[in-house]
């Protein structure tokens, strides 16, 4: 506290802004950051709300705490800051909550935010935790690949041969029409306003459902085989050869060791899931150890 408010010198904190406390960040200050946007959050500002949860996200000002982060994202969110509901969309479904998780990448989405497109546009196309609805998730993911991101792009090209092309039109004049009607978040405007944290290490990385993938695993001598009624989804394929060589990529991590693969067909879409585990909280803890976009799913 006491190197905070040196930080702060004589300006009372009640003047200071959001954007004095990116600078303290900036300077890697981050307690002076927290205690300047703090209040500000607590009065209501989203801006700084946001940026109160990641410092908790990340332990840097405050003792890391993913619940007090999680509360103040969505503080923000409920006032429509696209960056907190991006965010907050991200780490519930990252954390197993698919439905509260898509609530919030949808929010974003209508607001053009990249990553969520890209999500929940592969949520619809699949039909997972949503209303399946092929087109409009590829008006969605065809969106996040025209900002440039690279996953929407690699995703567009599979949904390219699962789609015919009368569809593909009609995604295509949806994606234009909410083009135009929500463009997407002005970089140049964010950062001009110095409003939140840096992406590069404030965010957490983005879900790539259409993800490239994984070794076999190793066996080990004299161990009885894992039981269980939960896997791990990995990820969504239009080959099933790309689903096989994630797995290869990924077999020889520990967490998946004694485990095996299964390749679900789902129409023209191939699911990777990786298993079994003894209960929902083990398939989660797989998915933490391999850092790999991944959730849990009963076996069926």
């Amino acid at each position: 506290m006491a190197a905070a408010l040196g930080a702060l010198g004589a300006t009372p904190l009640s003047a200071q802004s959001v954007k004095s406390g990116i600078e303290a960040w900036q300077r890697s200050d981050y307690a002076a950051a927290v205690a300047i946007w703090r209040p500000l959050a607590e009065k209501g500002d989203a801006d700084a709300a946001f940026n109160l949860g990641q410092a908790y996200r990340l332990g840097r000002g405050v003792a890391l705490n993913l619940g007090a982060a999680q509360s103040w994202f969505e503080r923000a969110a409920q006032k429509g800051h696209v960056d907190a509901q991006a965010t907050l969309g991200l780490l519930l479904f990252q954390n197993g909550n698919q439905p509260e998780g898509l609530k919030w990448l949808k929010a974003a989405a209508e607001q053009g935010e990249a990553r969520s497109l890209l999500v929940y546009g592969t949520a619809l196309f699949n039909g997972d935790n949503v209303t399946q609805d092929p087109i409009l998730g590829y008006a969605y993911v065809s969106r996040a690949a025209a900002q440039g991101l690279a996953p929407a792009k690699e995703t567009l090209a599979q949904l390219d041969k699962l789609l015919p092309i009368e569809d593909r039109k009609k995604g295509l004049a949806i994606a234009m029409a909410k083009a135009r009607t929500a463009p997407p978040p002005s970089a140049k405007s964010a950062k001009a306003k110095a409003k939140a944290v840096q992406a590069a290490e404030a965010r957490p990385a983005p879900i790539q459902p259409a993800a490239a993938t994984a070794p076999a695993t190793p066996k080990v001598a004299g161990a009885s085989p894992p039981t269980g009624s939960w896997r791990i989804q990995l990820g969504a394929f239009a080959q099933k050869g790309s689903a096989e060589a994630l797995y290869r990529k990924l077999a020889s991590n520990s967490a998946l060791a004694g485990r095996q693969p299964y390749y679900v067909a789902v129409g023209a879409v191939t699911r990777l899931q990786a298993g079994p585990f003894a209960s929902r909280s083990a398939a989660q803890a797989a998915c933490t150890a391999l850092k790999q976009a991944c959730f849990p799913v009963p076996a069926k």
